[in-house]
């Protein structure tokens, strides 16, 4: 699966979190949120976002490489030339427009399409939760908020609907699930809906 994780709105991918400078002569060190290593590699325009209250500021990207046997990144941007001016930029987002996104092959989804999508149990049609995250451990994971049946009697906004029962779904727990065809078998975009099938047990072993 390739992932881009959205941020705030639909203009803007985040691509990776700066996580601390990297030697002496300004280079830093990003943890991806993007499978695309091109991101970090390809020199080019990208987009520093300090906080959740300033605006993407843009900045060149001068070069990168993996570091070797990690999920991690070194990265050289323009005007960042020792560890000081590299230290303020921790904790920082590297993002790309939304139209920048690379088309995806067949069964691959950016993370922002999968994030809460509802879930249902293929064997029983019961919608079970809803995806909260995309973890990485090895293989994706889909991190699923459980909910909880809980019959409820409510008051409708609807005059003509009094009689009408509803039922509130009360958010429980956490699982995650691999992201295989065999156990996630169905991912319908349009419908804002996965399917999955997973094995006896499984729901209950990681539940937390």
């Amino acid at each position: 699966m390739n992932a881009e994780q959205i941020t705030n709105n639909n203009e803007w991918l985040e691509i990776g979190t700066i996580t601390a400078p990297h030697g002496l002569k300004g280079q830093l060190k990003v943890a991806p949120d993007t499978d695309f290593p091109e991101r970090f590699e390809v020199p080019g325009q990208r987009w520093l976002k300090y906080d959740d209250r300033t605006l993407p500021q843009p900045i060149e990207l001068l070069g990168g490489y993996q570091v070797p046997g990690k999920n991690a990144y070194v990265i050289e941007l323009e005007g960042i030339e020792d560890r000081s001016q590299a230290e303020m930029l921790r904790g920082c987002k590297l993002l790309v427009p939304a139209s920048d996104r690379f088309p995806l092959e067949e069964d691959e989804y950016h993370v922002s399409d999968l994030i809460n999508l509802e879930v249902y149990d293929r064997a029983t049609g019961e919608n079970i939760g809803v995806v909260i995250d995309i973890l990485w451990a090895g293989n994706d994971l889909l991190e699923i908020k459980l909910y909880e049946q809980e019959p409820i009697e409510t008051m409708a906004e609807s005059t003509t609907k009094t009689n009408k029962k509803s039922k509130k779904k009360k958010k429980r727990k956490r699982v995650f699930i691999p992201f295989v065809k065999e156990i996630v078998p169905v991912v319908d975009l349009e419908e804002k809906r996965i399917e999955i099938a997973p094995p006896p047990g499984l729901l209950e072993l990681n539940d937390n």
